[in-house]
């Protein structure tokens, strides 16, 4: 990007919104990537040559994709309230999840992600169980399955007042089957890893849904999640951090080689060298280790235990 102004940096010079272009200057656009490798590493004359800028294009792409996931993890936090469906959509450019947390007082409360949280897909039937197509000859399928519909609506707690020992105690009415707490000894062969008496979720990747136990109703859930760095197909958009430049160059030659006929085997094999030897580089400049960090528990273990 061009170097801008005090003035233009810190006002964006008078145009709404002003604050757009603080924090820039750590980032290179996709463009100037794609310019750049044009004018510094293509060419009749260099390793990389006959190639087009669409080519380059979506080298680079690839490039800023893989190492989002590796190295960049750049999170982004979405919150949203989380209504009757018991359900929170997925933003388009997510990929994977670092936390979910329940909102409350301004504190975070992380949520269990549990296997048993109940969704399906349903298909439409007739009287005679025989599955329904639409014209183009597609299975229908219901709005809410069975099995969400009673995950949503829940079980409450309700007193039994029958005669017998367990009158006035507290339980659940299923169907007519009484249950209650468990006794001692009663919660032998639970899977542990999934006992949680907090608020848990289960997520749907092939819907687009993170699905939730009935205790998140009405609740504003915060979503931390990785992205792409795509910014939604919009190339004008697409960034990558400055510590990462050099590796995104290497990335785009290594992958035009190594997809074209004709190119000996140690000219790819050097770099592919290159391109892991700028990764790491990479990986330790976006650490952002610094001594402070580092001082505080190495102080912490000097002190005595007491």
């Amino acid at each position: 990007m061009a170097y801008l102004t005090a003035y233009q940096y810190y006002t964006n010079s008078g145009t709404v919104p002003t604050n757009s272009n603080l924090g820039s200057y750590q980032y290179v656009s996709l463009k100037d990537i794609v310019n750049n490798f044009l004018l510094m590493y293509a060419g009749n004359d260099k390793l990389v040559s006959n190639v087009s800028k669409h080519v380059i294009l979506f080298h680079a792409k690839r490039g800023i994709q893989e190492i989002n996931y590796d190295a960049l993890k750049s999170i982004k936090v979405l919150e949203l309230l989380v209504c009757d469906t018991l359900k929170f959509i997925l933003p388009p450019d997510y990929v994977n999840y670092v936390r979910i947390s329940v909102e409350n007082g301004g504190i975070l409360y992380p949520l269990h992600e549990n296997s048993q949280v109940n969704y399906a897909t349903a298909y439409l039937q007739d009287n005679n169980c025989e599955v329904l197509f639409d014209q183009d000859g597609d299975v229908l399928e219901a709005q809410e399955s069975e099995l969400a519909k009673k995950r949503i609506e829940g079980v409450s707690l309700s007193q039994y007042v029958l005669n017998g020992a367990r009158n006035g105690q507290w339980g659940w009415n299923i169907d007519g089957i009484w249950y209650f707490g468990y006794g001692i000894g009663a919660r032998f062969g639970l899977d542990t890893s999934e006992a949680n008496q907090n608020p848990s979720f289960r997520i749907d990747k092939q819907g687009g849904v993170i699905n939730f136990s009935s205790g998140v109703k009405d609740q504003l859930v915060v979503l931390e999640y990785i992205s792409d760095g795509m910014k939604g197909g919009n190339n004008d958009d697409v960034e990558i951090n400055k510590l990462a430049e050099q590796y995104l160059y290497s990335y785009i030659r290594w992958a035009i080689l190594d997809n074209k006929i004709g190119v000996q085997e140690y000219v790819i094999r050097r770099a592919k060298k290159d391109k892991w030897a700028t990764l790491r580089n990479a990986k330790i400049r976006l650490s952002n280790i610094h001594p402070g960090r580092l001082l505080m528990p190495l102080r912490a273990r000097a002190n005595w235990l007491k």
